[in-house]
């Protein structure tokens, strides 16, 4: 499954190479604002704080639009730029939530851990691990939240309970995804992050829970299967087939095909 999650996202993404960049431009005007903007207002610190969390917020609500916008490709269809706004209108509450969280726990492990590690005691010791440790469950877990939000249209409260459902269920996949997202962060930063991108790893995100989802249709279906032994091979056939197969000239001149 991993195998083809990886193949089906950058076939998707490449496919669509042109909307990627584009949203991942909107990504670097967006981020411009809480990156450059606060240091132009230094003499005025309310104003640049104010600044530096509308910012941020907006970067988060401008990422929910895009997630929202990116199902598409997962479901080998296309959007464009009305498609785009139409989902900034209903993709707004998720982005403000989940910066608020992001913001919160910014600041969780930026001052209590410190805190904490500082006291050098036991109880300083046990503190500081379970901020840490939970900080990397809440991680894992909410990567996947604009997928769940989005794909399932669930409520917020809900799609945030689902994150953590589908995190102790599958926390093998939830690692692999942060590691890979990581990779893929990395790569994009040696390419100004035109490409991959956050759009690739917002792809990527809805790519795999997308797929995930089947495990939950064959055990809705089957529920005296053994939960640890999913037929993947069988439950991919259709998706390999409209997938497909390619060659680099297919990459590269799909018109001579």
């Amino acid at each position: 499954m991993i195998g083809f999650l990886i193949k089906k996202t950058f076939f998707d993404g490449w496919d669509n190479l042109f909307r990627i960049a584009l949203i991942n431009i909107g990504f670097i005007a967006s981020a411009a604002i809480p990156v450059f903007l606060p240091s132009l207002l230094g003499g005025v610190p309310v104003l640049s704080v104010i600044v530096l969390a509308v910012g941020i917020l907006w970067c988060f609500v401008y990422l929910a639009a895009a997630s929202s916008s990116l199902r598409t490709l997962s479901d080998n269809q296309s959007f464009g730029f009305g498609d785009f706004f139409a989902n900034l209108k209903t993709a707004w509450p998720a982005g403000l939530v989940m910066g608020a969280i992001v913001f919160a726990g910014v600041l969780i492990v930026t001052i209590a851990l410190p805190f904490y590690l500082g006291i050098k005691s036991p109880a300083g010791i046990l503190f500081a691990a379970l901020i840490f440790w939970l900080t990397v469950i809440v991680t894992l877990a909410l990567q996947f939240f604009f997928a769940i939000h989005f794909r399932l249209g669930d409520r917020i409260p809900k799609a945030l309970k689902k994150c953590f459902i589908i995190f102790f269920d599958n926390p093998g996949l939830c690692l692999f995804a942060f590691l890979h997202n990581i990779i893929i962060g990395a790569i994009s930063l040696l390419l100004a992050f035109l490409a991959p991108g956050p759009a690739s790893i917002l792809l990527f995100l809805d790519e795999a829970f997308r797929l995930r989802l089947l495990k939950y249709d064959y055990l809705e279906a089957n529920p005296d299967a053994n939960r640890k032994q999913i037929p993947w091979d069988a439950l991919l056939i259709d998706e390999r087939e409209r997938t497909g197969t390619r060659t680099l000239r297919n990459f590269i001149f799909p018109w001579k095909d």
